[in-house]
């Protein structure tokens, strides 16, 4: 939902912009890259 939200207001966002956004929802032991990859890989289809 953080995502979408952030998608809505900004269609092209960085990774940076993804990561401030997904980062109150999603433990860091995994870290956030195969998270924005499938962001990424979503918006590029």
């Amino acid at each position: 939902m953080s995502a979408k939200a952030l998608l809505d207001t900004n269609p092209n966002p960085s990774d940076d912009e993804l990561k401030e956004a997904l980062e109150g929802n999603i433990c860091r032991c995994t870290g956030y890259q195969p998270i924005i990859t499938s962001i990424k890989a979503v918006l590029k289809s």
